[in-house]
């Protein structure tokens, strides 16, 4: 299973992974392999249910941004030199290492958006059962915004639970906040499948 994208631009043209990134790579880490290993959603998901249980929301939303200001610190410079074409190279090369994504990517001329209809990570621990933390989608948001702040990038992010649309911009084009309740809640059966569930209860 391989990511898939397709870029339209208009206007303008899991494991552990070393930090020194090769020179021609959007991303923050080498690895020799093509595609992530899949299992390391699991330990994703189980990493912030493990913090939220101990420290609280307030507590994993500093997590995410400290991820997002640390390791990802390679990825915000990359942002601020090459502006939304480095966003966009940047989540493009992203889907295609994260097995089983379904996403595209389109640089528009003061936008990148990021539609996302399969999320890897949603669709994996959901096909093997696992319990999904809720606010696991917000981390989309909350690690994106630290990464920015470093780039002079924001985003705003909706939907969520397997799918949802991201949005990346220069610093000042979005009129209003970050609405989390736009991001939706992570269920392990899945908005469609609980929606059916219910129905026939």
């Amino acid at each position: 299973m391989t990511a898939r994208h397709q870029g339209k631009d208009q206007g303008d043209p899991g494991g552990h992974h070393e930090m020194n990134p090769p020179a021609d790579s959007p991303l923050p880490y080498s690895d020799v392999k093509p595609v992530g290993a899949a299992d390391f959603y699991s330990a994703v998901n189980a990493t912030f249910r493990f913090i939220l249980r101990k420290t609280g929301m307030e507590g994993l939303r500093r997590y995410w941004a400290e991820l997002g200001r640390g390791y990802y610190a390679p990825v915000a410079d990359r942002w601020r030199t090459g502006g939304l074409l480095a966003v966009a190279a940047y989540w493009r090369a992203f889907f295609d290492a994260e097995p089983g994504a379904v996403a595209e990517v389109e640089l528009r001329r003061d936008e990148v958006v990021v539609e996302v209809g399969t999320c890897p990570a949603i669709g994996y621990l959901r096909a093997h059962g696992r319990e999904i933390t809720p606010c696991f989608c917000q981390h989309c948001y909350f690690v994106s915004e630290a990464i920015g702040q470093g780039a002079g990038v924001e985003v705003r992010v909706s939907g969520g639970d397997g799918r949802c649309v991201q949005r990346f911009a220069k610093a000042g084009h979005f009129t209003a906040p970050q609405a989390l309740e736009e991001i939706r809640a992570a269920t392990s059966l899945g908005t469609a499948e609980t929606s059916s569930t219910n129905s026939k209860a």
